[in-house]
């Protein structure tokens, strides 16, 4: 999924929307650490890619408590 794309569906969506958004992604980035410690994972770059949407959420979630 394209960046730009996944931004402006952050933006359109609620808080509370993006509060879940984020526990989602956190979980899912734990999972993704611990097929790559037991060699598990194929996609090595989905950690980064997932970090970054971790980032993404929480500066749209800061962004909204202004």
């Amino acid at each position: 999924m394209k960046s730009t794309t996944y931004l402006e569906e952050l933006k359109a969506k609620s808080v509370d929307e993006l509060a879940q958004e984020l526990v989602s992604a956190k979980k899912e980035l734990f999972n993704l650490r611990f097929q790559n410690a037991t060699n598990q994972l194929q996609n090595t770059a989905r950690i980064t890619e997932v970090r970054r949407n971790i980032a993404r959420i929480q500066t749209v979630m800061s962004s909204k408590a202004e």
